[in-house]
């Protein structure tokens, strides 16, 4: 595992355990955390959501965090309060392990640039 890597996974789990501290309970996984940003961003406090929504709140964060890079820009705000996003530019063919790195990447750039949270 190179350095890079290695700092990206330590920087991971510090942020799992901030939230942890934060929220009581601690993410399991990138899904866990992209569901949280996306209720977060959603801005209509944590209630009960369908199947469907959940998977929707997880590509509103999705969105948010690829938006840092310019894959994606919000488009509206449905009238339900729901944000919609479009593909600024097409994402690049990885993997899935880049795939999770790339978005752990802008999870953390995330807490660090909407909460201050410097992730060392």
């Amino acid at each position: 595992m190179l350095k890079k890597d290695l700092d990206l996974e330590r920087k991971w789990s510090k942020l799992l355990e901030g939230l942890k501290e934060t929220i009581g309970k601690k993410p399991s996984d990138l899904n866990g955390v992209l569901f949280l940003i996306g209720v977060q961003e959603l801005g209509m406090g944590n209630k009960i959501f369908t199947k469907e929504q959940k998977q929707d709140l997880m590509h509103i964060a999705v969105c948010k965090v690829l938006s840092y890079d310019g894959f994606y820009e919000l488009d509206f705000v449905d009238q339900d309060g729901w944000p919609h996003w479009k593909l600024i530019k097409e994402l690049p063919h990885f993997d899935l392990l880049e795939q999770e790195k790339l978005l752990k990447i802008q999870v953390l750039e995330y807490f660090e640039k909407e909460y201050e949270i410097e992730i060392k």
